[in-house]
């Protein structure tokens, strides 16, 4: 990638601006800023707030369900789910306060991390919830990983498409009419909003996008992957999703979505275990503990947005008034952009890439409106802390 593209590519301002309420810029990809300087993830979390009726959205919740609920002793629900804090929270109130028939569906990371393997096992054996595993074929998945880190910058491309594929695969295999998913991203986070106020997504077009960076899986095949290999990672054709009069909900839309809050839940009915440490890049303890390879895919949306994973966490802890916009500030400074070493020998490997690849790959996505050197050192020409080459 021509540094100079990326900013095309991702349609990203030139000028940077923050948030006058959280940590955010207008460098994350599609989102939006009103005209007082506030990102639409807050307006959005203001919503949620004051305007929202949640039992009112509780009782759509209820009515929604029992359309679902069968006399066969079937599934009635797949909730896609890592083992995490938000998803075992999902699949726990289905089951346990709803009385749904629960299968979590949960396509493998590259590499389990301990305490991410066990917590998905904890989710099975302590939080009670029926399971399927999907784990691809291991030299091809690495091979689909180097080829996203090198065209895409992203090596988390390849679980994106089993995450969002299978479990529309298991759906169509089991006839389970209904997926539920945690939170919308795209509102929580700042994205397209046009999915805001409604608590549906569209499995034929919504997440193409968005989620696969304009390389669905099937182009992998110019790559030289066979369509044969690349087959666990294709969602089943629309006619099949259409036969079975497939539903994708949202829980966040049904419930106030607060990530602190699932992790007390699922700690305490799941067997959810933080991190011991906090994770590379931030200052948390329980979000994206399952996969070795997750700081990689953070490090380099910074590289790109420069919005860094402490960036991530500390705008929605603004947003859920659980810090306070300075204090936010205080943690981006200190942490956002710290290189992830815990598992880089293992990262290399896994892709059959030297360190000096890596560092050219990350450097090809360093645009110039965002990143400059300074006596041989690359730095931010802007942060939110006030201390970029520029600011």
């Amino acid at each position: 990638m021509d540094p100079k593209n990326v900013r095309e590519r991702y349609n990203l301002p030139e000028k940077v601006v923050f948030c006058k309420k959280c940590t955010i810029s207008n460098q994350r990809p599609r989102i939006t800023f009103d005209e007082n300087g506030v990102c639409s993830a807050c307006n959005f979390a203001e919503f949620k707030q004051s305007k929202i009726d949640w039992q009112a959205r509780e009782n759509e919740l209820v009515a929604m369900l029992d359309r679902f609920r069968r006399k066969d002793g079937g599934y009635e629900v797949i909730v896609p789910t890592s083992g995490g804090k938000d998803s075992s929270y999902v699949a726990h109130q289905l089951k346990y306060r709803y009385g749904m028939n629960v299968l979590t569906v949960t396509w493998a990371p590259h590499l389990y991390t301990d305490i991410g393997f066990r917590n998905f096992q904890a989710m099975i054996h302590k939080g009670g919830l029926d399971n399927i595993l999907g784990t691809p074929n291991g030299i091809i998945h690495r091979r689909m990983t180097k080829i996203a880190f090198d065209i895409l910058g992203d090596p988390f491309q390849p679980f994106i498409y089993g995450q969002t594929n299978f479990p529309l695969r298991i759906a169509a295999r089991f006839g389970i009419p209904l997926i539920m998913y945690g939170e919308n991203g795209e509102v929580e986070y700042g994205g397209d909003m046009k999915n805001a106020f409604r608590p549906t997504r569209d499995y034929k077009t919504d997440h193409v996008k968005h989620y696969f960076s304009g390389l669905a899986p099937q182009d992998l095949s110019k790559y030289g992957i066979s369509e044969k290999d690349l087959l666990p990672y294709f969602a089943p054709p629309n006619e099949e999703l259409d036969k079975l009069k497939l539903e994708i909900h949202f829980y966040g839309y049904y419930h106030k979505w607060v990530p602190q809050e699932n992790f007390y839940y699922s700690s305490e009915h799941t067997g959810f275990q933080p991190n011991p440490v906090r994770n590379e890049g931030t200052y948390s303890k329980y979000a994206s503990l399952d996969d070795r390879i997750d700081g990689y895919h953070y490090y380099m949306a910074f590289i790109k947005f420069g919005l860094g994973r402490a960036t991530s966490d500390t705008a929605h802890e603004i947003r859920d008034r659980h810090i306070t916009r300075e204090e936010g500030v205080e943690l981006v400074r200190k942490f956002d952009g710290e290189f992830p070493t815990k598992y880089f020998q293992e990262f290399l490997d896994y892709c059959d890439i030297t360190e000096a690849h890596f560092h050219e790959i990350v450097d090809s996505w360093r645009s110039p409106h965002l990143w400059t050197k300074v006596n041989g050192e690359w730095k931010l020409r802007h942060r939110v802390c006030g201390d970029g080459v520029d600011d």
